[in-house]
């Protein structure tokens, strides 16, 4: 069996040579090249296939791999939406992610970015670095005071809401199928209950056509003026010119995102004295109550290494049992 890994990072080779070892039967390569049509001639003679991209994968490869043999793609994140699943199932490709490689890893950097903005953090930092030391104006809150709102309570946002409540905030939370095994630290509530009443709003769901532009206009003027955004799931999740037209309108308090539209223009590149190629990207990064990370909620030890792992075995389950434990469901 024979499997190529794309896009692979240097972080990822340790994760990937210790699989290996613990698999000498099965052959892994790894490269950095992306998927794409002028990369795919290079599956050649490879069962299956490992990615991890951004840019969604074209039409004309689906093709092309069913010509080649190959059978599924699995993608070791969590997100999907760069494969087209109607193009895939035409082409009899079954597809599979690594939807809980480290529930806990996107849920301590949510209470990293609500820490950092409700102690003001990110405005001390310029003062200090301007030598100016002074408190004054920059009062925190103490996150037990604080009452947390999830938009999306699944795997992450149910990590999430006990890491809050273990703090002792007071969590409530929306999801499309509310998990009463959460209801020992949570509270469900309709979505625009959510958002009258939280402090923090914390994003945590999947990118699909129902999710997208969730947080619009409408929604972010439910929002409380004191209120925070935190998004650490994809940046079409929130409408970003209705966010920066209520950060301006001081309609909300600040906001933290791990996640952009049109991320992949700029996240995880070297951009040091280059025009940013996003004129929202300028307008966020300019204002002092906003926090922008280059989507880092997977990036730790414990999750690079389960989603190598969990798409390694995924792969090896699907070529000898067409079958996974994460397998996507492709619409018919």
């Amino acid at each position: 069996m024979k499997i190529l890994a794309l896009s692979v990072r240097d972080d990822e080779q340790a994760a990937f040579t210790e699989w290996k070892q613990a698999h000498p039967e099965i052959q892994v390569d790894t490269t950095e090249i992306e998927l794409t049509i002028q990369t795919v001639d290079q599956l050649q003679g490879y069962d299956g296939i490992v990615i991890q991209q951004r840019r969604q994968i074209e039409p004309e490869v689906y093709p092309i791999l069913e010509q080649m043999g190959i059978k599924q793609i699995t993608t070791r994140t969590a997100g999907y939406d760069v494969i087209d699943l109607k193009l895939a199932a035409q082409h009899h490709l079954q597809i599979s992610n690594v939807p809980a490689y480290s529930p806990r890893s996107v849920a301590e950097l949510t209470l990293t970015h609500t820490m950092r903005l409700i102690r003001k953090q990110e405005l001390f930092d310029q003062r200090v670095r301007q030598q100016d030391y002074r408190w004054a104006g920059l009062q925190g809150l103490e996150v037990h005071t604080l009452t947390i709102g999830i938009i999306g309570a699944g795997r992450i946002g149910g990590t999430t809401a006990q890491l809050f409540h273990a703090l002792g905030a007071k969590v409530i939370a929306y999801d499309t199928k509310p998990n009463s095994q959460l209801n020992d630290i949570l509270t469900f509530m309709s979505k625009q209950e959510v958002l009258q009443q939280a402090d923090v709003i914390c994003l945590h769901v999947d990118l699909n056509p129902t999710s997208e532009n969730l947080i619009d206009e409408q929604a972010l003027d439910l929002m409380k003026p004191t209120a925070y955004l935190i998004n650490e799931c994809r940046g079409p999740v929130v409408d970003t010119a209705a966010l920066i037209a209520a950060l301006q309108q001081q309609k909300l308090a600040g906001a933290a995102l791990d996640t952009l539209t049109g991320e992949e223009n700029f996240f995880n590149f070297d951009l040091r004295n280059k025009e940013l190629p996003s004129d929202q990207l300028k307008i966020l990064q300019a204002m002092d109550n906003v926090i922008i990370t280059p989507h880092i909620g997977f990036y730790t030890n414990m999750a690079v290494k389960n989603m190598v792992d969990i798409s390694l075995d995924d792969v090896v389950d699907l070529l000898t049992h067409h079958s996974c434990e994460h397998l996507v469901t492709i619409p018919e």
